[in-house]
């Protein structure tokens, strides 16, 4: 086994790896943890394209009746040896999302071959028709929803179980319906993003849903399956967390 503080775990998490399981220590309290996810898998790097916002935030004291300021979901890029995954492209300019995107990874656009949609709200499919030479994924009901939707020329393919060898597909019901996340495996970690179904880490942590959750019984549910497979968790509209217990 080997002792991890907090600051060489989240350093692990941006590359370096770790032993699994081991002891976590916080001043004289210390636990085991034993990691989720494989060390082998074909995802060899990831970032946060763009940290998210929501529009009103009751943990600022503000209230759900009202939006404050514009929404931005939060973006990821997962690339392996044959792929550049983006989830959720947040930005509706095109020179800002190329510019975010130059800016996180050194990628472009065009460089980007795949993209998916964990859920129809707007804000999480802003960027979309910036990535005209990707192929567009989302879950099977998505999938279906966007392509009955007449908004795009381009079809959004369906998928149901695993994506490009790496990616687990997960219902996330709760904030809608049809809400999907991606769980895949980084250096022993298990990574989930997750879409609205986690809002931020204040929303998380408190046990809540964002104001427009459609079912909080099956939020719930799908915040138990989160806590149960996740050691990175990748919320709908803040920077990523640890889920460590």
């Amino acid at each position: 086994m080997s002792k991890i503080d907090r600051r060489k775990f989240v350093y692990s998490a941006a590359g370096l790896s770790v032993m699994s399981p081991f002891i976590l220590t916080s001043g004289k309290q210390s636990k085991e943890i034993k990691l989720k996810g494989k060390k082998s898998s074909p995802v060899k790097h990831w970032d946060i394209i763009t940290i998210g916002n929501l529009s009103r935030n009751r943990y600022w004291g503000e209230s759900d009746e009202k939006p404050l300021r514009s929404a931005i979901c939060s973006c990821t890029v997962i690339s392996g040896d044959n792929f550049h995954l983006l989830v959720d492209p947040s930005l509706k300019d095109p020179n800002q999302m190329a510019t975010e995107l130059d800016r996180r990874t050194g990628l472009s656009i065009d460089e980007i071959d795949s993209v998916f949609i964990t859920h129809q709200h707007d804000d999480h499919l802003f960027g979309l028709k910036h990535f005209e030479k990707a192929r567009w994924y989302a879950g099977t009901e998505v999938a279906a929803a966007l392509n009955k939707s007449g908004k795009f020329e381009k079809q959004v393919e369906s998928l149901e179980k695993t994506f490009l060898g790496a990616f687990d597909i997960i219902p996330m019901p709760g904030h809608t319906e049809d809400s999907v996340g991606l769980r895949f495996d980084f250096n022993g970690y298990s990574v989930v993003i997750t879409g609205d179904a986690v809002a931020t880490k204040d929303y998380w942590d408190n046990g809540q849903m964002y104001y427009n959750v459609i079912s909080k019984e099956e939020s719930k549910k799908t915040h138990s399956l989160i806590r149960s497979i996740a050691d990175i968790i990748v919320p709908g509209h803040d920077n990523y967390f640890l889920n460590l217990e």
